[in-house]
C-alpha cells in the first residue's frame, strides 16, 4: 500500500480532516493549528495515520473501511490498555486521546514513536545475523515482561474473564467463520471440532496481546534487540498467556506469508526457530510449557480465520493495494497445519 498525504484541505480514506482540527484544538495541548495525514504503510486490518502539526506528530489508528467483524477492530479496548501499561515494564506509546463522535467510528490517538518498525524480510536482513538473533529473543522478553503485569493495579482487572477464555477463542474464532467464510475448508470445520473436544484448562491469566509479531514492535534505532514500543493493541484482552506465545510462532510459518507478503514476521531463517522461541520464553517466564500443541494450533486457527476475513473484503472490494488478491491462498494451509501443530510439530 502506497501512502497517501494530504494538506489542511484534503484527506485520505477514512479521515475527515477539518473535524480532525477542531477535535485536535480542543483535546491536544500544543497543536500547532494545521493538521496534515499520511496512510502509513500496511493496514490490512486496522487503518493507521501519522499526523502532524508540523512540529508534533501522533499516530490515529481507526476499523478499517468496510469492516466484517467490528469486534477485532476495538479502539476503546486498544486506547484503554495502552495507557494502562504506561509505567510498566512493556513498552508503548503514550496515549493521547480516545474518541467514537468526530469520524464514523471509533480511533484512539497516541504520541508517534520514533524506530523502525521491521515489516518486511529484506527489511530483517539489512540487519547483522546476531542483531536478528538478539532481536527475535527480545521480542519473547518483552512478550514475558507483559505476560508479568498484574492487571489488577494498572486498571485492568475487569479488563477480560480469564475463565473460559480458551474455549471462547475457539467458539468466537468458528463463528467469526461463520460469518466471512467465502467457501467450504473441511480442515477448518476439523481443526475446529479438534480444539473444542481437547481444550486444556487455562494455563494461567494475563494481559494478553492477541497479535504479537515483530512487525507489531517499534525498535530502538540504534539498537534492534532494544523495543521501544509494542502497538496494535485492539485484540488485548485477560487470558491465557501461552495463546500469545502460540500465536506469535504461528507467524513464523511459512504458510503466513501470502497474508502479509515478504513480512518480516514469517519464513526467516535468520530468526530463531519455534523451538528455540518457546525454550526461551519458558525460561524467562517460568511457565510450563507441556500442553502447548493446543495452544499452537488454536493459533492456526486464528490467523486463518483473520485470513479469510481479509480474503471476503477484497472480494467484496473493500480493501486495495497490493498483496490483498494472495490472502485467500494461505487459509487452506494455515488450517493444514493447525492439524499438524495439534500433533506436538514445533520445529
Amino acid at each position: 500500500m502506497t501512502p497517501t498525504a494530504t494538506g489542511p484541505g484534503s484527506a485520505p480514506d477514512g479521515l475527515d480532516m477539518p473535524a480532525l482540527t477542531e477535535f485536535f484544538a480542543a483535546r491536544v495541548p500544543g497543536f500547532g493549528g494545521t493538521l496534515e495525514a499520511e496512510l502509513i504503510a500496511g493496514g490490512k486490518s486496522n487503518l493507521t495515520f501519522l499526523l502532524t502539526d508540523g512540529t508534533r506528530r501522533w499516530v490515529l489508528r481507526r476499523p478499517p473501511l468496510g469492516n466484517l467483524t467490528p469486534s477485532a477492530h476495538d479502539m476503546l479496548r486498544e486506547y484503554r490498555v495502552v495507557a494502562a501499561l504506561s509505567g510498566t515494564d512493556v513498552p508503548v506509546a503514550p496515549a493521547v486521546a480516545y474518541d467514537d463522535t468526530v469520524l464514523d467510528v471509533p480511533f484512539a490517538l497516541v504520541e508517534y514513536v520514533d524506530g523502525p518498525v521491521l515489516r518486511t524480510e529484506r527489511q530483517l536482513h539489512e540487519l547483522p545475523d546476531a542483531d536478528i538473533e538478539r532481536c527475535g529473543y527480545a521480542l519473547v522478553d518483552v512478550l514475558a515482561s507483559l505476560h508479568a503485569v498484574d492487571p489488577e493495579p494498572v486498571g485492568l482487572g475487569d479488563f477480560g474473564k480469564p475463565a473460559g477464555y480458551l474455549e471462547r477463542q475457539v467458539r468466537r474464532w468458528y463463528d467469526q467463520w461463520q460469518r466471512v467464510r467465502t467457501r467450504e475448508l473441511p480442515d477448518i470445520d476439523a481443526l475446529h471440532t479438534r480444539l473444542a473436544e481437547s481444550c486444556p484448562p487455562e494455563s494461567g491469566a494475563s494481559i494478553v496481546h492477541g497479535d504479537y509479531r515483530i512487525d507489531n514492535t517499534i525498535l530502538d534505532p540504534d539498537d534492534p534487540a532494544h523495543v521501544r514500543a509494542v502497538v496494535d493493541w485492539e485484540m488485548a484482552t485477560l487470558g491465557d498467556p501461552l495463546a500469545d506465545l502460540g500465536l506469535h510462532l504461528v507467524y513464523a510459518d511459512p504458510s503466513f506469508a501470502p497474508v502479509l507478503s515478504g513480512s518480516a514476521a514469517s519464513t526467516s531463517a535468520k530468526l530463531p526457530s519455534a523451538a528455540a522461541v518457546a525454550q526461551h520464553y519458558a525460561d524467562v517466564s517460568g511457565r510450563d510449557l507441556s500442553r502447548f500443541a493446543f495452544y499452537l494450533g488454536l493459533g492456526y486457527f486464528k490467523i486463518a480465520v483473520v485470513a479469510e476475513g481479509i480474503h471476503a473484503r477484497y472480494r467484496q472490494g473493500m480493501t486495495r493495494g497490493d498483496g490483498f488478491d494472495h490472502v485467500g491462498e494461505a487459509v487452506a494451509p494455515l488450517a493444514a497445519g493447525g492439524l499438524r501443530a495439534l500433533k506436538g510439530d514445533l520445529a
